[in-house]
């Protein structure tokens, strides 16, 4: 089991590590600072760099899969191609240092906290999303039409708000008993561990609050100046919103 650092911090840059196997998928650590793809957030790209000074590009973070190609709790670095000789040279047992692409991870994590702004201004339910580096999209379950000036000007009055976002948790029961907390049609919160990660934009005042296992900035303010730049009617009961950055 890959030990998830970034669920804890999500500052943090890099981390010792050492490799437990080395798979037809990648690499996988004893623990990572690495996001592996999940709840429509992209997995993380980095290097990782050996004692010997050597450095594998990784271009894509996943969830390792067992056999049946069901997902475990293992995750797995994609190396980059073209770097099969490096690879090689790899042995499990081998010590080494995870160093995300930190100006990469941050704009992902400044979209998929604004995501969680847009389930404040849009109170309904989603049913999908996807964050990448470049943009990001909601797709939410209504069919009132919806304003790109208007979005973005309540966009802009939460991240100059500055609100805290921390991360606490709630049981799997005070979940049951209180299911509006899941705003994901399509994505449900992981059970089994008895706890379930939370996400809270806003401390005097409420703005959300919701299950999610991604990364975010700390404080709306870091998030800057984001705009939607385009709204898509993708079904007579689906609106898709998309987000892009002005700077």
């Amino acid at each position: 089991m890959t030990q998830d650092l970034f669920r804890a911090d999500a500052y943090r840059t890099e981390c010792p590590a050492t490799i437990t196997a080395l798979t037809d998928q990648g690499i996988v650590l004893d623990q990572t600072v690495f996001y592996p793809l999940g709840g429509g957030q992209a997995g993380d790209a980095g290097a990782l760099e050996l004692a010997s000074g050597v450095r594998i590009a990784i271009v894509d973070t996943r969830k390792a899969k067992d056999a049946e190609g069901q997902p475990t709790s293992d995750i797995v670095h994609i190396p980059a191609p073209g770097q099969e000789a490096l690879m090689d040279d790899l042995r499990v047992g081998d010590s080494l240092t995870a160093q995300i692409d930190w100006a990469r991870r941050h704009r992902l994590m400044r979209f998929h906290t604004t995501t969680h702004l847009l389930c404040h201004l849009i109170p309904v339910p989603v049913n999908g999303c996807s964050i990448t580096p470049d943009h990001a999209r909601l797709d939410l379950h209504m069919t009132d039409p919806l304003d790109k000036d208007t979005l973005t000007a309540g966009i802009a009055a939460l991240v100059a708000a500055a609100h805290p976002v921390t991360l606490g948790c709630v049981t799997d029961a005070e979940l049951d008993a209180n299911p509006a907390l899941v705003k994901s049609m399509s994505v449900s919160p992981p059970r089994g561990s008895g706890l379930v990660r939370t996400v809270r934009v806003g401390e005097r005042e409420l703005v959300d609050l919701q299950p999610c296992g991604g990364t975010h900035v700390a404080n709306t303010a870091e998030i800057g100046r984001v705009v939607v730049t385009k709204i898509e009617k993708k079904s007579a009961t689906t609106r898709r919103v998309v987000l892009g950055f002005l700077d």
